[in-house]
This record gives C-alpha cells, structure tokens and sequence, in this order.
C-alpha cells in the first residue's frame, strides 16, 4: 500500500520521464496520468505545487546563471590567455559555439536520453523536444517531497551540457579545424556524454526509488559517488582531450619553439571567474538552498584555496619561485578534484583533498608529459583527468562520516535514512566508476576523431597553422597593432 505522501509524489510523475536525480512529473491538466506503477486519477497539481519552495527555485536558477559563466566568459578567457596570440580568437569561437550548439542539441534530445526511464547505459527519446514538459511539471531533489520545477532542472543540467566539450578543446589547441570540431561535438555529446549522464545521475527520485528498485543508471546502481560531475565531466572530458591530442598530433614546432601564454591576465581573470561561477556547479548540484548546499560552497572554496596554495609552494620548492600561472593551475585543480567530493566531505577533509591534488597534477602536467611528449596543449588531461580521478576515489574516503563526511541516504526505503558507510567497498565503487568512464569516454572519443579526421580532416594545413587560426578559420584578430 502507498502512503499518503507517495501517493501524492506518485500523481505528478511520469514514468516516461523520471530523471536521473530527480523524478519527472506528468502534465498537470491529464485526468489520467501514466506512471510506472500504474495509471493515478486526478492528481493533486496543488498539493505537488505545495511541495516547490521558491528558494530552491531560485537558487537553482541562479547557479545555472553561475555555470554558464563558467563556460562564457570563464573558460573562454582562461583558455584563450594560455594560447599564442594568433590563435586567441579561435579559442574563444570555438567555446562560445560549442555552448551554443550543446544547448540546442540538449532540449532537443539530450535531456531526454541522459534524463528519462530508459536502461542503465542510456534514456528513451520520451522528452524529445521537451515533450511534456512545461512550467507545471516538476523535479524531485534528494529530499522526499521536494521538488523544483523541471525547466528549472532542464536549464542547470543544460549547463553542464555546455561546458563539458568546451573543455576538451584545450587539449588541441591551436591545431584544430573549427566545423570537423563542431560536428565532433555533436558526436561526442551523443554518443558520450549524455549516456555517462544517465549512468551515473539518473535515478527514480527518493519518493519512487521504493517502489521502482531498479530504475536507475549504471553507476548509480552500484553506489558510486558523484556530487557534481567528477566522472560525467571532468574525467569524461579529460580522457576524450588527451585522445584528440594524440590522434591529431603535436603543435608544430612542440618541444623545439617556445610557445608561452599571450596574456597571463586574461587568464587569472578566465580563473577567477571559474572559482566563482563554480559554487554554481558544486553547490547548485544539491537541488535545494539548504545547509548541504553550504556545506558543498564552503567546500569548494577551502578546496580550491588549498589546491592554489599547494601549488604554488611545490614551484617554491622545485623552481625556487612561484608563478602565477601555477597557482591558477592549481586552482583550477582543486575545483575539479573537489567536484565529486563537494555535497559528501566536510571542510577540514576538502583542505587536505586540495592540497594532495596539486602535487599529483603538477607531476602529470609537467614530468610525464615531458617523459611521453604528448601535446596537452593546456594541460586538459593533466588537471581535469587527472584531477577528476583523484576526487572521485578520495570522495569515497572523505565521505565517510568517521572523518566528518556526509555518508550516503539508502532511498530503497521511505522516507529515506542514512546508509552504513563502508570506505573501502565504496572507494572500490569509486575505482570500478573512474574505469568505466576513462574506458566509455576514451574508446568512444577515439572512435570519433578518427571517423572525422578520415571524412572531414581535424587539421589544417601547416600553412595555415602558422599564420594562426585566428585568421585562417575566422578571417579577424584578436589585437590590431
């Protein structure tokens, strides 16, 4: 028998269309709306309405605002100052079109296949176009009988949509054609990133989880931990950035010219507001403005503050200086690590996380790099890889609530309680999480740069890479002496 508030969560939501985080409510005027369990008559829109705080909406609308910062202007210009000069304006057209294009592709029909009832690789095509969905349909967060509207939560997972392959282009700078990169793009978010989407953050929603075990995702099932995108993005991205590098091939000139950063201010400013618009993305991804939400800002910002700071005193100690664009590195570093971590671990646990991540990255982006001499033009593989890996097992250390973390809430049960925490079982999870995501990203990504290379070309010519894509691709420059 269904109690009173299941029956109520039950009456908005669609089977079609339950997400992954959240569960995804029918059309509010049917009379009969379908659902898993079976067809509920005459739902009770007001009192599903009842269960929406305007807080909530708000604060999501807000951090969806903060993660598009993140992409435009943020990662743009954080990107672009690391380029050459001749190369800073087809940086920028680059990121600013693929979070043009990720956005259409996701009403379109990402969100549907990364967000609705459908296996546990991938969704159904139910919410295609948005369909069904409109400004009464609602979301559930992790909280029973919490929810939020669902375009409110179409908007901040279109978000994170965008600026996942905008990050890949770093790590091929300078070397790229931009339409074969656009329909890369396209490519990647089908065939990558929205099924990763779904096997690790869909699920029934807390109010149907009881009554619908088994409709989850891949990873969700097995009980990895992934608060705000460890393996959807960071390492989804960073394995696809280090495979594009190798099959495109090196900058001409690599490891013979120097090739340093045109403008380190445009840079610190592009990190900076990456620190910023992250509290968006980490804390955002709580659903709900409340204490978890606080918890996931102040961690990212000790994290970060820490990873900087970490940094910069491993420069110390090698090259007996500092440099800014290390600590900004560094930044950057601990944001991605703290990312899987920032909803489950405590503040003193996301300090240490922040100071162990720099001197991991800082091997990668310098000793191993050099040792291999692959062209990680702006160390995608190195930090966002590299540091995802490194968040996402130590988030099954530190969420563990002998060391201050959050634990996890078994929802198989309603209301939902708190779990017994098992660190190792869970930084196992975590590990198996992490192969799958550098396997489904890596093999699906090659595959793709290869087909597109062979059809279409990845590289311009070695003239045109010369005189800079700035004008070879885009016809403008980014300075007029």
């Amino acid at each position: 028998m269904l109690n009173k508030n299941q029956t109520l969560g039950l009456a908005a939501l669609g089977a079609s269309v339950m997400a992954a985080l959240p569960v995804w409510a029918q059309e509010a005027t049917a009379e009969v709306v379908e659902v898993a369990a079976g067809p509920i008559k005459n739902p009770d829109v007001a009192a599903m309405a009842g269960m929406v705080n305007k807080g909530d909406t708000t604060w999501m609308l807000i951090s969806s605002a903060l993660v598009l910062l993140m992409s435009i202007p943020a990662l743009a210009l954080f990107y672009g100052g690391l380029v050459r000069t001749k190369n800073m304006l087809s940086v920028l057209m680059q990121v600013f079109m693929i979070v043009s294009i990720a956005a259409i592709i996701w009403v379109t029909y990402g969100y549907s296949l990364a967000f609705t009832s459908g296996g546990p690789f991938i969704g159904g095509l139910s919410k295609m176009f948005l369909s069904g969905v409109n400004a009464g349909t609602y979301a559930a967060t992790f909280s029973n009988n919490v929810y939020i509207p669902e375009y409110a939560f179409v908007i901040f997972q279109m978000t994170f949509a965008c600026i996942t392959p905008a990050l890949i282009v770093g790590a091929f700078a300078e070397r790229v054609k931009f339409w074969p990169l656009m329909v890369f793009t396209v490519l990647w978010l089908t065939v990558v990133y929205f099924p990763m989407a779904h096997m690790v953050w869909y699920w029934a929603g807390p109010d149907f989880l009881p009554d619908l075990p088994g409709d989850y995702g891949l990873l969700w099932g097995w009980g990895a931990l992934d608060f705000a995108g460890g393996t959807v993005v960071h390492i989804n991205a960073g394995i696809a950035g280090l495979i594009g590098c190798l099959v495109i091939g090196p900058r001409l000139g690599h490891l013979k010219e120097a090739m340093p950063p045109h403008s380190l201010t445009m840079t610190m400013i592009g990190a900076s507001l990456l620190w910023v618009g992250w509290f968006g993305f980490n804390a955002g991804s709580n659903l709900e403005a409340n204490g978890l939400a606080a918890l996931a800002f102040i961690n990212t910002f000790v994290a970060t503050a820490a990873a900087a700071l970490s940094w910069s005193i491993v420069e110390q100690i090698r090259h007996g200086r500092p440099s800014l664009l290390g600590a900004v590195t560094g930044a950057v570093a601990g944001l991605v690590a703290i990312t899987p971590a920032s909803g489950f671990a405590s503040p003193m646990g996301s300090i240490v996380l922040g100071l162990a991540v720099s001197p991991i990255c800082y091997i990668f982006v310098s000793t191993v790099k050099s040792a291999l001499k692959y062209d990680d033009s702006l160390d995608v593989f190195g930090v966002h890889c590299v540091g995802g890996i490194v968040g996402a097992i130590g988030t099954g250390i530190l969420a563990d609530p002998a060391l201050g973390g959050q634990g996890f809430f078994d929802y198989t049960v309603f209301p939902a309680v708190a779990g017994t925490f098992d660190m190792g079982a869970q930084v196992i999870t975590q590990i198996k999480a992490v192969l799958v995501t550098l396997a489904w990203s890596g093999i699906g990504s090659f595959i793709l740069f290869k087909v597109i290379d062979m059809t279409m070309g990845l590289r311009p010519s070695a003239d045109a890479e010369r005189q800079g894509l700035d004008q070879t691709e885009h016809g403008e420059s980014a300075y007029n002496y």
